[in-house]
Formats: structure tokens, sequence, C-alpha cells
């Protein structure tokens, strides 16, 4: 239902703030930008060391190991994003921030110095335990200082961010790896990430609880880590380092689901739970987060196998596929700085994630249908559609849920959102990638013999063809595996519509509530008082 109080005037970011007094507004836009710093951190080292493999797993001898170089910093990633959320909102998030840009730094200078493929991979893991804190930490500072009311084009911007990083990360590893060296996708987060933690230090301040020492959930953060590995290992390995049906998978399948079980045993009996199972009966923060793996799934699948068309079909270098990748990234641009501007003027938000993956099935229809012999034009047009359905639905869900949060869950709401939808996304990537593989194994059956090109049963002599090979095969050849390519990738996008369908259908659920006009309150807060008999407890704070 629409909001039916009056809203106030649009307010000024610099109004009273719980932290002892007004925030200026210079201070804001200070503060934002060093969380969109951490943020475009973050965000790109997830996808800034894919053009760069090659070369790193070369140089360090590695290839065996290749796939632990990203995985390693995903799992990290993954599994810290829920325990940052927690702790910052038991112990304040400016220190937790700060602990995250400079574990994030330290594993950027080990990862630069790395001299072989075991340290490379135990410094991208502690990169990414830094990476994590990043993004939950920005997301959540902002709704530390900026009225919910005004956060929606504070949140485009971000989403922006993320979108652009989705992208550029690519197409950066590529520059950096062909013109200097691949330690310089490590080494160049040194000086943002230092302009960052200036930034904040020296500007941010927020409240910081006081009071008797929280009592931490070990047993709840022991068992989430366990669960996030094996799910994510799952997905990882799944139809490509292993079988699905293999020992290995199922085994990690049935560890990912006792570790979960057990996990939400553990949350009814913590004290302070890193989720709080009350959560789960906000239907606003469960229907963000089905939605958010829904767009997730649309997002993530997209980005990683685009490039491949690009690279094997229209014949693309890697550099390449990153830049045709911009109207995608144009798409986000547009659609989440836009519509985030538009619910801050009018405080309507529900149509956005409703029209985004209407979209976003458009999208994905018209990316479905790319063959050898459309235009870029056409495929522009595709990425560009596709990227303005994201942009209208993944940091508005953010906004949703933390303005139905109550404040002392606002972290533990906005980064198990996120999480929920990297498992998502994970899980995605890995089905779609394992019909791509079965899709094309099929096309290649009908290579002729005596070609050049050893199938060896299809997926091997596949997974090893990389398009600087492609190139040297005979014309005919070359001829036959594009079309196998152009084929057998494109209708995966098409399996995309379905998923988009389903959010599509629970956005539809999600209540729009009056977002908060002043800094520190959300919706979840007046609900949580009149749950209680319209008292609450505020718990004493003092400013960092």
């Amino acid at each position: 239902m629409p909001p039916t109080q009056q809203q106030s005037p649009l307010p000024d970011p610099a109004g009273a703030h719980d932290s002892g007094g007004p925030l200026p507004r210079r201070k804001v836009l200070l503060v934002f930008s060093g969380v969109m710093l951490t943020m475009l951190l973050g965000a790109l080292d997830q996808t800034i060391v894919s053009t760069a493999l090659p070369t790193i797993v070369g140089e360090l001898n590695g290839l065996e190991h290749l796939s632990w170089v990203v995985t390693a910093y995903m799992l990290a990633a993954t599994v810290g994003m829920p325990i940052y959320g927690k702790a910052g909102d038991l112990f304040g998030r400016k220190v937790v921030f700060q602990f995250a840009i400079v574990t994030f730094l330290l594993g950027s200078v080990l990862c630069g110095v790395a001299q072989d493929m075991t340290q490379l991979i135990l410094f991208r893991a502690l990169q990414g335990i830094g990476g994590g804190g990043l993004m939950i930490s920005a997301q959540a500072i902002i709704a530390d200082v900026v009225s919910a009311r005004d956060r929606g084009r504070y949140m485009g911007l971000i989403g922006g961010v993320f979108g652009l990083a989705s992208v550029a990360g690519p197409l950066l590893g590529g520059l950096f790896t062909d013109h200097l060296s691949w330690r310089w996708i490590f080494y160049i987060n040194l000086p943002l990430g230092a302009a960052a933690l200036l930034v904040t230090t020296v500007a941010l301040q927020l409240p910081r609880p006081s009071g008797p020492r929280p009592r931490l959930d070990y047993a709840g953060t022991v068992l989430l880590a366990a669960a996030s590995v094996c799910m994510v290992l799952f997905t990882s390995w799944g139809g490509t380092e292993y079988d699905w049906s293999s020992p290995v998978i199922i085994g990690l399948g049935a560890g990912a689901a006792v570790a979960a079980a057990l996990f939400v045993l553990a949350e009814r009996y913590a004290a302070e739970p890193i989720i709080p199972l009350r959560l789960f009966r906000d239907r606003e923060f469960v229907l963000t987060s089905l939605v958010g793996i829904t767009v997730g799934i649309a997002m993530f699948s997209t980005v990683s196998y685009l490039p491949t068309f690009l690279q094997m079909v229209n014949g693309a270098s890697a550099t390449e596929s990153g830049l045709w990748m911009l109207p995608m990234v144009a798409g986000m641009l547009t659609a989440t700085i836009t519509t985030g501007r538009i619910i801050s003027r009018t405080g309507r938000y529900k149509v956005w994630p409703i029209a985004g993956t209407a979209v976003i099935m458009v999208g994905l229809t018209l990316l479905s249908r790319m063959d050898a012999d459309t235009t870029y034009l056409y495929n522009a047009t595709g990425m560009l559609v596709l990227g303005l359905g994201v942009g209208m639905v993944m940091q508005n869900l953010v906004l949703i849920v933390q303005n139905s949060a109550p404040r002392r869950y606002l972290g533990t709401a906005t980064s198990a959102t996120n999480y929920f939808r990297q498992i998502g996304a994970s899980f995605g990537i890995a089905v779609f990638g394992s019909i791509f593989v079965s899709r094309l194994n099929d096309e290649m059956a009908g290579l002729p013999n005596g070609s050049g090109f050893a199938v060896e049963g299809g997926e091997a002599g596949i997974s090893s063809l990389t398009p600087d090979m492609l190139q040297q095969l005979p014309p005919q050849i070359q001829q036959f595996i594009v079309h196998a390519f152009a084929d057998a990738l494109p209708p995966i996008f098409l399996y995309g519509v379905p998923v988009a369908l389903v959010g599509f259908v629970l956005a539809f659920f999600i209540r729009e509530k009056p977002l908060a006009t002043t800094v520190g309150a959300s919706a979840g807060d007046d609900e949580e008082d009149g749950a209680s008999g319209g008292t609450t407890q505020t718990a004493a704070a003092v400013s960092d």
C-alpha cells in the first residue's frame, strides 16, 4: 500500500544526527566520497583479476590452482558479510569499517608481492575478508548519516559504482596486465584505500554503543562460515571441477544443509545472533532478499558469460569485451541515479522493483536472441535494457530493507540481504554455466574428424580453448566453433527469464512504508515500538 501520511519537505542531510549534534552537509558529502571509494575497491576486486589470470598463472607456475585465485576472494567476502553487519551494530560502524579498509589494503600489498600461487591464494582470502566488510559497512554508514527519505539519491550512486566495477574490473585488469604488470591490479588499491581511510578517520562521526560488553555469537559465526564455505564451493565446483553427482559435490551440499540447520538452531538461543531470526518475520526483509536473489542471478550470470560471447563469437579481445559491455554500465548508472532521485523527491519506491524485474525479463529475452550474425547495435541494446532493469532494482532493495528494519538491526539486515543475493548469484552462475557447457558439448559433437582440434570427449578440449587459439585454427573450423558458441550460449539467458518472473511477482507483495525523514529513524522502529506497547529502550551512545 502507498504511504498515507503526509510527507515533510525533503530534509537536508545535515539535519539532526544522533551522535550528539548535526552533521554538516559538507561532512556528509566528504564521508560519502570515502564510502564511494571503498565501495569501488571492494566491488572491483571481485572481477579485476579475471583477465589477468592467464598471465598470473604463467608467471607463478600454478595453472592447476587457477580457479582458487577468484574463489578465495569470493569465499572470504561472502563469509564475512553477515559478520561485519552484526559487528557494526554491536561495536559501532566506524571502527569496523576502518578495520575492513586496513585488512583489504594489507591483503592488496601482500598479493602484489606474492611469489607463488599458494601465497597469492592465501593473500586473496585476506583481501576478501576486508572486501566483504567494505561493501556492507559502506551501505550501512549511508543509513547512519542520511535519512531514509533522502537516501535514495545516495544509494543510487552506490549502485552505479557497483555496476561500473562489475564490468570495468575485467577491462582494467586487461589494461594493467598488457601495459604495466599484473601486480598493479593490487597496487592500485593502495592510494585509493589510503584516501578513503583518511577521509573516514577525519570526517566520519557515528554513534558507538556503550554499556556491558556484548555476548558474541561464536557458535553462530562458526556454523554460518561452515555453511557459506560449503555452499560457495558447491556452486563454484559443481559442473566444472567436479560432476554434480560426484561424492565431493554431494558432500558439500549435505554439509551446507546440515550447517545451515544447526545455525538456525544456534540462533534461537544466541543472546546476539549473527542473523536474528526475528528478521524473517519481517515481510519486507524476506521479500527483498528473495527478489535480490533473482536479480543477482540475472546480473552476475550475464556479466560472467557475456564476455565469452563477445570474445569467442564477435572476436573481441579481453580489453575490447570490457569496453563493449559499457552499455550495460550506462543503463545501470542511468537507472540507479534517476530512480534514487525520484524516490528522494516523492517518497515512493514500490514501483521500481516491479518495473525493474519486468525490464530485466525484456533484456534477457533480447540477449537470448543473439547469434553469430547479429550486429553489435542489437547486442548493445540488449545489454542497455538489462542494465536499466538491474539499476531500477538492486540498490533500491537495500533502501527498502533498511527502512523496514529496526535501527538496532540495520547493519545486520543490510549484510544479510547482500549475503543471500551473493549466495543466490553464485548458485545461478554455476547452474547456468553447467547448462552452457552441456549445450556446447552437444554443438561441438558435430566437429569434423581431422579438424586439428581435439574435442577429447567434448569438455576437456572446450575448456582449454582460448580466443587466441581459436584465431590460429583453419577458417572452416573457426566458423564451426564460432557458430557452436553462438548457438549454445545466448539461450542460457532465456533461462533467467522465469527467475526474473519470480522476482516480478514477489515485488508486488512488498508493502510501501513511509520513508523516515530524520537521520537514525526507520519504519521498523515504529513497528517495534508498537509491538512493545509504545516504549523503547535506547542504549547510551558516545561519538567516535
